[in-house]
């Protein structure tokens, strides 16, 4: 295998730079730890997208979040143009932005062709916002408000219809309205295990999404009696961060089953959703599949499932979040404190945590860290990378292989794109930090760091209380 990183400094942190598999071919992005951007400078600085990370620290500020936008558009354009390969028949690339949601995340994906998934009224609020297409939005959500499925049926995307409930929602809402025909998909739970954590796993049948396999019949007979509800497709999810390929090639045969089965029912079927869930590397040992070989699995299994029930072959929707972003992105933070015990551990504290990623601490995710304004430097110091908040629990990195760091450096952890912004909070009051955008030399701010007034702005104060405030 040939690499970018430079021969020398094997225990340094150019172990984690990009790496290509040939003279020209470079790895999906999310088999990478860092942007297919990142590299070292003559400063022995980390660069992304052209730009020092140690000068976007001094420029705007740390925490920061600093987002690769040829990362971003190189996944969307692999996932793309590997569907439009490998599938004979009509196909579409949604991009799951509860992975991280925001005006200019959604308008890079809208920009590159990709629609744009939904879980909430303000995901809904920000795709539109950044203008996608009614008809390239899907709303998903297992418990969405009538307030929510008002909004998206004035709005005109398309609802994935999730349970019961929502479904006799839809057709009261639809029968006392003048409504044209509301859009549906329906998520059925396909019951396939697959490797992930506990909390991820969404397609097995002990799942709070989608409808049970075991009540298709009754679903497919409800939804062809409305008159106001049009179902075009079938969605089925079944899990995050997976590394296997054989599960989707078994979503395949699930899927074109109820095909063939909403067909009974004269359903106007036409799109079949896979859902996404391919992993990203987030440590050395991660070997998730290519973008590419992911998307080879779902086209050749489904065209080769509707050819063998001869069927025409549906419009093939997938939807990515995860394999999209999350490698697109570093956080950048400044290094303060250091706590020996001797014979136990060091722990090193940067000035973020478990408010800008929550990940470590609800899903003891696993993540590497280097010194950006250092990374020639020999990695022989065993740290904990602790967060600044008033919680135990609150630690970012356990036995992190590191040069010796001093306060102000800068720390980097990888592969922060994902459900790391979108989860950000303002525990301990911390407001949330500032993102940029990265690429060719420029940044520009995606989301402004969030002040102390911005803390306070939706509080309010009873009046019998404004004395004792002063």
């Amino acid at each position: 295998m040939l690499s970018t990183r430079p021969v020398a400094a094997e225990n340094s942190a150019h172990q984690y730079l990009p790496e290509t598999i040939g003279a020209s071919e470079s790895r999906s992005p999310n088999q990478q730890l860092l942007p297919i951007t990142a590299k070292v400078n003559s400063q022995d600085h980390l660069e992304i997208g052209g730009c020092d990370v140690t000068t976007l620290i001094e420029r705007f500020g740390s925490p920061l979040y600093i987002l690769d936008e040829e990362t971003l558009r190189t996944a969307c354009r692999q996932y793309r143009d590997a569907f439009s390969r490998y599938y004979p028949g009509e196909s579409q690339v949604v991009y799951a932005s509860k992975a991280w949601s925001c005006l200019a995340v959604c308008a890079i994906a809208n920009s590159e062709g990709l629609g744009i998934d939904v879980v909430s009224g303000g995901e809904l609020h920000t795709a539109v916002g950044a203008g996608v297409r009614p008809d390239k939005i899907y709303f998903h959500g297992n418990n969405k408000s009538r307030a929510e499925l008002n909004l998206a049926i004035e709005t005109g995307c398309i609802i994935v219809v999730d349970n019961w409930l929502e479904l006799h929602t839809l057709a009261e809402i639809t029968q006392t309205a003048s409504f044209m025909p509301v859009q549906i998909m329906l998520r059925l739970t396909p019951g396939i295990e697959c490797h992930t954590h506990e909390y991820i796993r969404t397609g097995h049948l002990d799942s709070k999404f989608g409808f049970d396999p075991d009540g298709v019949d009754e679903v497919f007979n409800f939804v062809s009696k409305q008159s106001f509800i049009s179902c075009i497709g079938i969605h089925a999810h079944i899990g995050s961060q997976i590394f296997e390929l054989q599960p989707h090639q078994d979503l395949a045969k699930v899927l074109v089953q109820w095909l063939v089965k909403a067909g009974e029912y004269k359903l106007p079927v036409t799109e079949l959703n896979v859902g996404g869930g391919l992993g990203i590397r987030y440590t050395e040992s991660d070997d998730p599949p290519s973008i590419e070989s992911w998307a080879k699995v779902i086209c050749e299994a489904i065209a080769g499932e509707c050819q063998a029930q001869q069927l025409p072959l549906p419009k093939l929707l997938c939807e990515p979040g995860r394999s999209l972003i999350g490698t697109a992105c570093i956080t950048a933070y400044t290094v303060g404190n250091q706590k020996v015990i001797p014979g136990i551990r060091t722990y090193l504290a940067v000035d973020g945590g478990m408010s800008d990623n929550p990940r470590p601490i609800t899903y003891q995710s696993l993540y590497r860290a280097a010194i950006a304004n250092r990374m020639g430097s020999p990695m022989t110091e065993t740290v904990t990378v602790a967060g600044k908040h008033c919680e135990s629990g609150d630690i970012l990195i356990k036995n992190a292989q590191l040069p010796p760091a001093e306060p102000g450096d800068v720390l980097v952890v990888m592969s922060t794109g994902a459900y790391n912004y979108s989860m950000a909070s303002n525990y301990n009051r911390l407001p949330r930090p500032a993102a940029v955008l990265v690429r060719e030399g420029e940044a520009n701010v995606i989301l402004q760091r969030e002040t102390y007034q911005d803390l306070l702005r939706q509080d309010r104060l009873p009046e019998r209380l404004i004395g004792f405030a002063k």
